[in-house]
């Protein structure tokens, strides 16, 4: 595996982890549509990086249109290290 697709998986992870973050804050009438969604785009990720790519922008976007106000961090007791 050459280093330049070892960086663009580890950026994809990321943005994967962002997203998964975002839809665990969503209200829980939403939530088990788009964690169905985000899961299909985890799964394609194994198969397809780029179309997964694709897709998590598409998704991403669709979560900024319908909740514009979502913060894409973490809450602070997640920060923390069990202090």
């Amino acid at each position: 595996m050459a280093a330049d697709d070892r960086l663009e998986d580890d950026e994809l992870a990321r943005r994967l982890r962002d997203a998964h973050r975002r839809v665990r804050m969503l209200p829980a009438d939403v939530k088990a549509r788009s964690a169905r969604r985000y899961l299909a785009i985890c799964d394609l990720a194994k198969r397809d990086p780029d179309r997964a790519l694709a897709r998590l922008d598409a998704f991403l976007a669709a979560l900024d249109e319908a909740f514009p106000g979502t913060p894409d961090t973490p809450r602070d007791e997640e920060n923390t290290l069990g202090d």
